[in-house]
């Protein structure tokens, strides 16, 4: 059952996804303005046939079969477990065009783009590419602490560009991804795919320093500093063609679009506003947000605070609702030595060079700078209370606990927003 029909009118209890399960909490004592979630539309009834589909209407492009006719061999990127786009429906009628253009499966490769994120395991490749894919099909992944990265410069904006050596041994390079809003890049995927997906380091926390020092969020939109460097850095690797998808709430498709990037990520994006833009109150006293389905550790939970923080009045609070059975952060485990700081404190240590991981600085100053228009709560099987100190939050053993807490503190009855799928919600306030 949608969450918008089973949490109405006013319930005495309120569920929120949690990881694979699911939690409860009382509102009791404070004045629910609104259970916000993005639209439960129905998913395709045949996948691999929306599929098919968006590969046989390109936009703006030739057909992959005829992009791919000449070519020796083939790369196509996809994203990590972090993220739900479904590969293993992706790949296969993808691998079929490009061997029909005569690549044989021996000169396919699929490179996960993981970012800075954690290398992931046999068991998770396998669920992510399919068994169909991984028999046939070589699987690599991304590690930016090890690969070979080719120097291409610096952008315009002088965004060192340090992008995987393998890319360039491939002919063709085509992108995938599921768009979603996104409060660095504005919407997900597109050439995100490349930066951060297959990138070095520097060129990752430059792109991400763009948005902590935005004047205005970035959540939601399209035309943006970050936008553009990510597409001009896919264009100097040679990424012209992307199968992008949209996908409900509960990870299923509901729409697929191939082509020339730039043009079919916007349509995407334009697909994706229908479902995961939601019409919500702002100026409110707090916001509980649920970090589903970012729910593995807090380098990705971190996405709730974003929307939350359209909606809450300064000074309110935001209580993010995560399991993070993988703590805060795998790999970037640095940033709790300094993510409680003020964001102009990081931002000198990052600007002379006193930090060495330069991308937990960019999303530390981003924490910093939420945290400075309202206080932020956390409850959390996976983070513990120092942890959560260090990053600069308090942690409640229960939703119910934060709301008495912060009610007891008030001597008005408090508004309070809830949004059961924070990191992909772009509010539309009204």
């Amino acid at each position: 059952m949608p969450y918008e029909t089973q949490n109405k009118p006013s319930p005495d209890m309120i569920r929120l996804p949690y990881g694979e399960e699911h939690l409860e909490f009382s509102p009791s004592g404070t004045r629910i303005v609104g259970i916000y979630t993005p639209d439960h539309v129905e998913p395709a009834e045949d996948p691999t046939r929306l599929i098919r589909d968006a590969l046989d209407h390109p936009i703006d492009s030739p057909s992959l079969t005829d992009i791919a006719a000449g070519k020796r061999n083939a790369l196509i990127l996809i994203d990590d477990i972090t993220r739900e786009t479904p590969a293993n429906i992706l790949l296969p009628p993808m691998i079929d065009d490009l061997e029909a253009a005569g690549i044989t499966a021996t000169n396919i490769t699929v490179l996960i783009a993981l970012g800075t994120h954690r290398p992931m395991s046999n068991e998770e490749i396998l669920a992510k590419v399919g068994p169909a894919v991984l028999d046939r099909i070589e699987v690599l992944q991304h590690d930016h602490r090890t690969a070979t990265l080719r120097d291409l410069g610096e952008t315009p904006n002088r965004t060192p560009v340090e992008v995987n050596q393998q890319l360039f041994e491939f002919d063709l390079v085509i992108g995938t991804g599921a768009v979603v809003p996104h409060h660095i890049a504005g919407f997900s995927a597109g050439a995100k795919i490349v930066q951060p997906g297959v990138s070095g380091a520097a060129t990752t926390a430059a792109t991400h320093m763009f948005s902590a020092r935005a004047e205005t969020p970035l959540l939601g939109q399209i035309e943006t500093p970050v936008r553009k460097e990510m597409e001009l850095i896919a264009d100097r690797c040679g990424m012209e063609h992307i199968l992008n998808v949209t996908l409900n709430p509960d990870g299923q498709l509901v729409n697929a679009r191939f082509g020339a990037m730039r043009p079919t990520f916007r349509q995407c994006v334009a697909d994706t506003r229908k479902i995961y833009g939601v019409a919500t109150a702002h100026n409110l006293d707090a916001v509980v947000a649920s970090s589903h389905p970012c729910d593995i550790e807090f380098w990705q939970a971190h996405k709730s605070l974003y929307p939350a923080a359209l909606m809450v009045k300064p000074g309110g609070t935001i209580i993010v609702v995560t399991p993070c059975p993988e703590g805060v952060t795998v790999t970037h485990r640095e940033l709790l030595e300094y993510a409680a700081e003020p964001a102009e404190t990081i931002l000198h240590r990052y600007e002379t060079n006193q930090l060495d991981d330069r991308v937990a600085a960019s999303l530390a100053v981003a924490w910093a700078r939420v945290r400075q228009h309202a206080h932020i709560m956390i409850v959390s099987d996976g983070i513990t209370n120092g942890e959560a100190l260090a990053l600069g939050f308090e942690r409640s053993p229960t939703v119910g606990q934060a709301l008495s807490k912060l009610s007891a503190a008030s001597a008005d009855q408090l508004n309070i927003g809830v949004l059961t799928h924070a990191p992909d919600t772009l509010p539309l306030l009204t």
